[in-house]
């Protein structure tokens, strides 16, 4: 498997455990130091990854609810052959995120080292 192949299998990963709220694959794809931040409101907001899986780890799934899925990769920026970051945009119920995230290819494949996130927008239900 090439580089970009399996890049793309880690974002796919990325997006799958966010859409089951499933912490297994969230994990598996997150270095284990990684952390989020967000500065929505002007104030920097930074969590480690361990807080996170437990945020997300009491979520109700997307999944769940048959909530359609929509996500999707935006840009890649490659760094170096391994290191990129990925510009996403993905739903999960009314909320609309854009992310980026910083991918880095070591001994156990593509990780995310950190992970900028932003609420672009919220999605009326019908």
């Amino acid at each position: 498997m090439d580089s970009l192949d399996s890049l793309l299998e880690a974002v796919q990963t990325y997006f799958d455990s966010l859409y089951h709220c499933d912490v297994e694959k969230l994990n598996s794809v997150f270095h284990e130091s990684s952390s989020l931040f967000d500065a929505d409101n002007g104030k920097i907001f930074v969590e480690p990854i361990a807080s996170f899986s437990r945020d997300v780890s009491g979520r109700t799934s997307p999944a769940s609810k048959q909530q359609a899925r929509e996500d999707e990769i935006l840009m890649i920026d490659w760094l170096s052959p391994i290191s990129a970051v990925v510009k996403i945009r993905l739903r999960a119920h009314q909320n609309v995120f854009v992310d980026h995230l910083s991918f880095v290819n070591g001994a156990s494949g593509w990780k995310i080292v950190a992970k900028v996130w932003h609420l672009e927008s919220l999605v009326e239900q019908a």
